[in-house]
């Protein structure tokens, strides 16, 4: 691993090559550390993009030592749709509570310093999801339920607990919230998986021979999303 060093400091980074972008950038993560991305380069070069950003990088570094795992600061990646979004933090006492912005490349959360921050900000990326969900979601389940046939009678948007989705018997369809941190090729199995049990309520041989009609690689799918912790 190449490092440089700063006054007393060693910077330790990886590079990660990435010949379709059109510069390079530094990222600090907890768990990761510093990375340089972009185009490959001679290492010398390597070493000046990142001791010019230095004290920045130091920086990042403190905060991400400081980071509780539940805890949400500048640095934290925050889960949505199947990537994990750099988190900037921005203090004003001027808002009331927290706002989230996102602009598909990073969360920014404008937060009054005089509150709870921890919880308030929770509670935003709480609501931040279920609109997303409702709003990215909804199409999804009517699209698939035209494309299988198979007809539901609402849709609720829930956190849960132990799963993904579920079924009632008088068919309708529930969605775990956390479900808009998936990408969309575990989204669509998540709905189809449901609306199949729309016509069969149990997991029979008969459920997944229905299941493997829209969704081929269910296998590997289910496979996936096993492994995944809500």
């Amino acid at each position: 691993m190449p490092d440089v060093v700063y006054g007393s400091s060693t910077i330790q980074y990886t590079i990660e090559e990435k010949e379709g972008l059109k510069a390079h950038y530094i990222s600090v993560q907890k768990g990761v550390g510093v990375v340089l991305k972009g185009k490959a380069v001679p290492l010398y070069k390597a070493d000046q993009m990142i001791l010019k950003k230095a004290r920045w990088i130091l920086n990042k570094l403190d905060l991400v030592k400081q980071v509780d795992a539940d805890e949400i600061v500048t640095g934290s990646r925050i889960p949505y749709l199947g990537r994990k979004y750099y988190a900037e933090i921005i203090f004003d006492s001027k808002v009331e509570g927290v706002t989230v912005d996102f602009n598909h490349s990073q969360f920014k959360f404008t937060v009054n310093p005089f509150i709870d921050i921890q919880v308030e900000i929770g509670k935003a990326l709480k609501q931040f999801y279920k609109a997303k969900a409702v709003e990215k979601i909804n199409p999804r389940i009517r699209k698939w339920s035209t494309a299988t046939g198979l007809p539901y009678n609402k849709i609720k948007f829930l956190f849960l607990e132990k799963r993904w989705g579920s079924c009632t018997d008088t068919n309708n369809i529930i969605i775990n919230i956390d479900t808009i941190k998936l990408p969309f090729s575990l989204i669509d199995y998540v709905i189809v998986h449901e609306l199949v049990h729309t016509k069969i309520k149990n997991h029979s041989k008969e459920y997944w021979a229905e299941l493997s009609k829209y969704i081929g690689n269910w296998q590997e799918l289910d496979e996936r999303i096993y492994r995944l912790q809500i």
